[in-house]
């Protein structure tokens, strides 16, 4: 049977840290400080802001929060994003996706400011991530490496097969397993014998947004799984891309969903922020 990649406790030791180097920077006059945008009352939206601002009140970092109406103008909005980019007391910007159907969401994450991107998505991180030179990695896929990371997986070499070709995950993912040298497979809803692609992974990453597609019979013997999918299925069950007890017979370790990569996100975002006031704290010298 697999090992369970517990990553409640993973992130609970990173955020430890975290809390470690805010204080560190406290003492140095500098507070890190994350804005956090939300439009409209989608539910799921609001429930993850306020899991953020806990996050953030735990780890000593300093929250500022906007929410509004979800009849907010785009101009309005765009706004307030330069105000927070010219504002020295915030370190890093997240607008909550998704936005109104009004509002468009490429032209406001091109308005954050690349230095406050910590959600890593501004096109000049994701090709600063491209060419090997990151300025802020996405808190889902950096979560997912510092897991592997965490439970002592050297990708150097390794076959990494990807399935799932999204710009939040599965690009950038394979981007950073490429950047610790391993050989890696993207694959999506077309490509043929995804079967035979995941079973030669010794490291798969399932991020395709569909229940228990991939079976635990594809799953290569001794392989590491992370599944970093959430999907409802009826009134109560969460389950992953991946069929868990079926993987857990052949894997060497496996993520659980939920507790497995989704804590992580939030604590990449702290790490996140905290990199980004320690460049501030670097300027102030």
């Amino acid at each position: 049977m697999a090992e369970i990649i517990d990553g409640k406790a993973i992130a609970a030791e990173i955020r430890e840290e975290i809390g470690k180097d805010t204080a560190d920077l406290v003492a140095r006059g500098v507070t890190p400080g994350l804005a956090v945008v939300l439009v409209g009352e989608d539910p799921a939206s609001r429930v993850y802001v306020s899991m953020k601002e806990k996050a953030c009140a735990a780890a000593g970092i300093f929250s500022d929060e906007y929410k509004l109406p979800a009849e907010t103008g785009e101009a309005e909005l765009l706004e307030l994003i330069v105000r927070l980019n010219a504002d020295e007391r915030i370190d890093g910007i997240l607008v909550q996706l998704p936005l109104p159907d009004h509002i468009d969401e490429s032209k406001v994450l091109e308005t954050i400011s690349p230095r406050k991107d910590v959600d890593g998505f501004h096109p000049y991180n994701v090709g600063r991530l491209a060419t090997g030179n990151p300025l802020f990695r996405p808190c889902t896929p950096y979560g997912v490496m510092k897991m592997l990371e965490r439970i002592g997986v050297d990708l150097k070499g390794k076959e990494v097969v990807v399935v799932g070709r999204s710009n939040i995950v599965g690009k950038p993912v394979a981007l950073m397993c490429l950047a610790a040298h391993a050989t890696v497979t993207i694959c999506h809803s077309r490509t043929r014998d995804l079967p035979a692609k995941v079973a030669a992974a010794d490291v798969v990453i399932a991020a395709v947004g569909v229940p228990e597609m991939i079976k635990g019979s594809w799953i290569k013997e001794g392989a590491v799984v992370i599944d970093v999918g959430v999907n409802r299925v009826g009134e109560k069950r969460l389950v992953g891309d991946v069929d868990f007890v079926a993987a857990s017979e052949r894997a060497a370790a496996i993520t659980p969903v939920p507790g497995g990569v989704g804590p992580m996100t939030i604590t990449m975002l702290l790490y996140n922020t905290v990199v980004s006031a320690t460049r501030r704290a670097e300027k102030c010298r």
